[in-house]
C-alpha cells in the first residue's frame, strides 16, 4: 500500500502526529503541493490524502492506481466526485469533527465586538487606564448579548451548538435551515428574509452550494438590522465580499467578524482588509490542537477501514 499526503502542513506544524496514517503503508509527506504538481507527486501511489489539493478528472487519468482520496476535512468540493466514481475510485471525509471549536470561534467574535475586548486592550497598552483618574476607563459602548436575537443560517451540528451558546447567554434562537423538519429543540424556522430583517445578530453555519453562493450579498444586507453584527466562519464563498465592505463603510450593518474568504489566503485587494467595524481572523476557527488531533484520528480510522474493505465517511458513488 503506497500512500501520499499532499499538504500535511494544513493541519500540522509538527504539533500534531501523522503517524496514525503513515503507519498504515508506505508514506510520503509533501508539506505544500501546488495543483499543478499533484498529478506527479501522487505517481503510482493507491491512496491520497490531502485538504485543499485539487483531485481533478486529469488527476485520475494520470494516477492509474489511485483508489483512495482521504480528506483532511469535511468538505469535499476539491475533489471531483463523478471523476472519482468513474476511476473505482472511494472518496471519505471526516465530519462533524470541528463542531465545539468552530461554535467557539463563533463567539469568540462576537463577544470580542459586543464587548470590545480588542478596542480596550489597544487602549490600555496606549497608557489610556494609566493616565485616566477614575478606576473604570469604559469609554467604548459595549452591550450585553442577552436578550438579542441571534439567527442561524444552517442547522446542522455546528449551528445546533452555536444555538445551545446562544441560550446559556439568554439570547434569542432562530433559523433558518433546508430541513427545518429535523429540528427537535424546537428552535423556530423562519424564512431567510424574516432572519435577516430580525436578527441582531447573523450566523453563517452552511455548506456552500451553487444555489447559496453569494447569499450575503447588497440585497440581504440591506434587509438587516443597521444595528446587526454579522458572522462567518463557514465558507468565504457564501458571501459577496465588495457587497460586505460597502455595507460596513456606509453603516447598512455595524459589523462583521469573518473567518474564511473567497480566496485564502486574503489577498492584497481583498475587499475586507481593513474593512470599516470588521475583524477577520485567517481561517482558524477549526484549527485548535485537540480539533486537529480529532481530525487526524478520523482521517487514519478512514484510511484503515477502506484498506480493510469497510470503507466510512464515504461521500461518493450516491
Amino acid at each position: 500500500m503506497k500512500i501520499v499526503i499532499l499538504d500535511s502542513e494544513t493541519v500540522s506544524r509538527n504539533d500534531v502526529s501523522l503517524e496514525g496514517i503513515t503507519v498504515l503503508g508506505e508514506s510520503i509527506v509533501y508539506g505544500f503541493t501546488p495543483n499543478e504538481q499533484v498529478a506527479e507527486k501522487i505517481g503510482d501511489a493507491d491512496a491520497v490524502i490531502c485538504n485543499k489539493c485539487l483531485i481533478t478528472e486529469e488527476v485520475f487519468s494520470k494516477c492509474k492506481n489511485l483508489k483512495y482520496v482521504g480528506l483532511f476535512a469535511t468538505g469535499y468540493n476539491n475533489v471531483d466526485l463523478s471523476a472519482a466514481d468513474r476511476h473505482d475510485a472511494v472518496v471519505c471525509n471526516v465530519p462533524a469533527y470541528s463542531t465545539n471549536a468552530v461554535a467557539q470561534h463563533t463567539f469568540a467574535l462576537i463577544l470580542n465586538y459586543f464587548s470590545k475586548i480588542r478596542e480596550y486592550a489597544e487602549k490600555v497598552d496606549e497608557g489610556g487606564w494609566v493616565n485616566y483618574k477614575l478606576f473604570s476607563y469604559f469609554g467604548i459602548p459595549t452591550y450585553e448579548l442577552a436578550g438579542k436575537t441571534i439567527g442561524i443560517v444552517g442547522y446542522g451540528d455546528i449551528g445546533k451548538k452555536v444555538a445551545e451558546i446562544a441560550r446559556a447567554f439568554g439570547m434569542k434562537v432562530i433559523t433558518f435551515t433546508r430541513s427545518p423538519q429535523k429540528i427537535t429543540d424546537g428552535t423556530p424556522a423562519v424564512s431567510l428574509e424574516e432572519l435577516l430583517k430580525t436578527s441582531d445578530i447573523v450566523t453563517l453555519h452552511c455548506p456552500l452550494t451553487k444555489d447559496n453562493e453569494k447569499m450575503i450579498n447588497a440585497e440581504s444586507l440591506g434587509m438587516m438590522k443597521k444595528s446587526a453584527f454579522f458572522v462567518n466562519t463557514a465558507r468565504g464563498g457564501l458571501v459577496d465580499e465588495k457587497a460586505l465592505a460597502q455595507a460596513l463603510e456606509n453603516e447598512v450593518i455595524a459589523g462583521a467578524g469573518i473567518d474564511a474568504l473567497t480566496n485564502e489566503p486574503m489577498g492584497e485587494d481583498c475587499p475586507l482588509r481593513n474593512a470599516k467595524n470588521c475583524t477577520v481572523t485567517p481561517h482558524i476557527a477549526w484549527a485548535p490542537k485537540q480539533t486537529r488531533e480529532r481530525l487526524l484520528e478520523t482521517v487514519a480510522q478512514n484510511l484503515k477501514m477502506w484498506i480493510e474493505g469497510t470503507p466510512q465517511n464515504v461521500v461518493n458513488g450516491k
